[in-house]
């Protein structure tokens, strides 16, 4: 039998203050949270990359975390008992107020963001494609951090695979002793690394002078990525694999991939942003 990859066992909590656990999957988010908020200050503050228009002033760049953070943890979690775990919250509702035992979204995160960055827009009168454009730029660092949070947990893991041919195969603890795809690494490397480099290259072509291309080049890359990694990724066990095959998670990419390319073409026909 060829020889497995050996799982790195690495304790899920990092450290424990007191009653406090320190988990590596809370410190994915927060680490996230503040490097994309880094970022995008970064991004804000070089008026070169925006053409014409009038980039985000620091303080607003401040006050879209703290919106984008909620948006993340209530639309995050809202999203895991709507598309993934409706039947059992249903009948315990004040289980989905147990985030420490995990279980988030990131498509209702997303769409909780997007709430959160319309109630910014209209409070602060700026284009809502001016933070949605900022904020698809940082997203892939969080989600990089996030799916290695995933791996070192460990969950979301991938489907049982013949080793000899996916020579990454490992055994997950508590997955049962077969081997499975690292899924978690994949995604992290498509839907994180890769597709920040990919932004980060489109941003220096010019992307940010016209609004909602860097926004549906996000919505496009990650629906693409994440559909991709689906088919190493083993389904959801309360929901199994739907019609066709097909997983929750292809299912809710299909729209924002949808979204995605309307956007990019809406914006590549317009004209640059005009002051």
């Amino acid at each position: 039998m060829p020889a497995l990859l050996a799982y790195p066992a690495i304790d899920p909590m990092l450290i424990q203050l007191g009653p406090l656990p320190i988990r590596w999957y809370a410190l994915a988010y927060i680490a996230g949270l503040l490097l994309g908020w880094a970022y995008a200050r970064g991004l804000s503050a070089d008026s070169r990359l925006w053409g014409t228009r009038t980039p985000p002033s620091a303080l607003l760049v401040d006050d879209l975390l703290v919106y984008a953070a909620m948006g993340v943890i209530l639309g995050g979690r809202l999203g895991y008992v709507l598309f993934y775990n409706f039947d059992f919250y249903w009948r315990e509702p004040l289980e989905a107020f147990s985030l420490w035992k995990g279980g988030m979204s990131f498509h209702g995160g997303l769409i909780g963001t997007a709430l959160a960055m319309l109630l910014l827009a209209r409070q602060r009168g700026v284009p809502v494609l001016l933070l949605s454009d900022l904020a698809a730029a940082a997203v892939p660092i969080g989600l990089f951090l996030g799916r290695i949070a995933n791996f070192i947990k460990p969950e979301l893991w991938g489907r049982v695979t013949d080793p000899e041919t996916a020579p990454f195969a490992m055994v997950f603890p508590g997955a049962g002793p077969l081997p499975r795809h690292p899924s978690q690494l994949y995604e992290a490397f498509f839907e994180g690394f890769v597709l920040f480099i990919l932004l980060f290259i489109a941003i220096r072509l010019g992307a940010l002078r016209r609004p909602g291309l860097v926004t549906g080049l996000f919505a496009l890359g990650y629906g693409l990525a994440r559909t991709g990694c689906e088919f190493f990724r083993e389904p959801d066990p309360q929901l199994g694999f739907l019609f066709g095959g097909a997983t929750m998670g292809m299912l809710l990419s299909l729209p924002l991939m949808a979204i995605g390319a309307l956007l990019i073409g809406w914006s590549l026909t317009r004209k640059e942003a005009q002051a």
